[in-house]
């Protein structure tokens, strides 16, 4: 058995844990130790409350199956209760720590939420709440009412006091939970909270848990976007922006982390070339390749992001295995920068490939604005972490794009969901697929 000890921050947020407010909120970086100390509390209460319910709920089921209940929360019992019995019943989904319950759940199956939200609770956890609809929490708010005692050996019994737990990397500051627990302002009303004291909210980072994470995952962190950095690892709520077409608490919410897919009726691997000239080398442009699928389940998924900086004998090769290791129906290409070219370069790579023609006939807001509205809805999910792609989407607004560099792998993303969605984006299509004559060898410089 490994020791285990709380670093000094984490010592400190502990002690917030256990302080007099009814809601709690750690925020803060990725892998700083959030989850774990909520799921050590909420084991403390029920062990030393015998007869307690707690619910740990996230926005969807699959999410906290995947990452609390085979992952977070065994790790913590093995570290932190070694010797404690812990049973998961796998048909109701909840840990029995002796006489009492731990109840885990997600907010998007509706059966299933009535069902955990028919019972009364000491201890209620808002998992990744930057995902999770202020009315949900509300509602959750609602079942935060079980009256139990507590029961420690050499203590007289006294009420345990209710708890509300919540943990999140940061969005933006337009959401409910920078109001509530930063600004202390009711998110409907915007109008300052009644009781302020009730209100508690601590800030943990990775670097608060280098002790017990690998050395080069900071380093990791440190390379990420600006964005991305601030966020999960120097854990800051980021301006809002009110322009913004792809908001990253839409893409959070939905995001697909336990990898279980449906079954596809469609892929297609989208193609959007940069004008790279005819050698493979570091200084080309970015060219976007982006895999994506429509499940049977109605829902376009991000199933890989493949872009290359690459001259055409190399990213001819990477579109096409993905091709070929999909299965996927076609490769679309937009054709405005290469016009025939990328036809050939697709051919050359793999004779006889499916592949349509898609032309850039309006700006690329205009082309983005349907996606944006499907991601919204859940109908385009990532499957996993895209955080270049992420950052790219990241940079479109209602007035244009705002970021960096081109978008390239922003605009094949566009490219693949409007072949899964046909009529979404009504540029100028070809009606079929078309293939070419192979392409000499030498025009590719290979």
């Amino acid at each position: 058995m490994p020791d285990f000890s709380l670093t000094a921050r984490q010592t400190a947020a502990n002690e917030v844990l256990a302080s007099a407010a009814t809601h709690i909120m750690l925020f803060g970086g990725s892998r700083s130790g959030k989850t774990f100390l909520i799921l050590r509390a909420i084991a403390m209460r029920a062990l030393k409350a015998p007869g307690s319910r707690h619910a740990v709920l996230r926005f969807r089921f699959n999410a906290v199956k995947a990452s609390v209940v085979y992952d977070t929360w065994p790790k913590m019992m093995e570290l932190c209760f070694p010797g404690v019995p812990n049973e998961i019943n796998k048909t109701d989904w909840f840990a029995q720590l002796g006489d009492s319950q731990v109840w885990f759940g997600g907010l998007d199956d509706k059966e299933r939420t009535e069902k955990i939200l028919g019972q009364e609770y000491a201890t209620i956890f808002l998992n990744e709440c930057s995902q999770i609809p202020y009315a949900s929490r509300n509602i959750a708010v609602t079942r935060l009412a079980q009256n139990v005692e507590t029961r420690v050996r050499g203590m007289a019994p006294g009420q345990l006091p209710l708890r509300m737990y919540y943990d999140e990397n940061p969005p933006d500051k337009a959401h409910w939970s920078y109001r509530l627990f930063i600004q202390k302002l009711d998110p409907d009303t915007r109008q300052p909270v009644r009781d302020p004291a009730q209100l508690a909210a601590y800030q943990i980072n990775p670097a608060d848990n280098a002790e017990n994470l690998p050395a080069q995952y900071l380093a990791e962190l440190a390379n990420l976007s600006e964005r991305m950095r601030r966020r999960f690892m120097l854990g800051e709520f980021r301006d809002a922006n009110p322009a913004g077409l792809f908001v990253e608490e839409h893409i959070d919410k939905w995001r697909v982390i336990d990898r279980q897919l449906p079954d596809m009726q469609r892929i297609v691997v989208a193609v959007d070339p940069s004008g790279s000239g005819d050698t493979d080398n570091t200084d080309n442009d970015a060219i976007g390749i982006i895999v994506a699928g429509l499940g049977t389940d109605g829902v376009g998924y991000v199933l890989e992001d493949l872009t290359v900086k690459a001259g055409p004998g190399t990213w001819g090769k990477v579109a096409t295995n993905a091709y070929d290791r999909w299965k996927a129906d076609l490769v679309v290409g937009e054709v405005n920068y290469g016009g025939a070219m990328v036809n050939q370069v697709i051919q050359t790579a793999r004779p006889r490939t499916p592949f349509r023609e898609v032309h850039a006939s309006r700006g690329k807001v205009v082309r983005a604005e349907p996606i944006s509205a499907l991601v919204e809805q859940g109908k385009v999910r990532m499957s996993g972490y895209f955080r270049d792609l992420e950052d790219e989407l990241a940079g479109f607004t209602t007035n244009g794009y705002t970021g960096e560099a081109s978008p390239n792998r922003a605009d094949a993303f566009v490219w693949a969901m409007t072949e899964l969605f046909p009529g979404m984006v009504r540029d100028k299509r070809e009606s079929k697929p078309q293939t070419q004559t192979r392409a000499s060898p030498g025009w590719m410089g290979a």
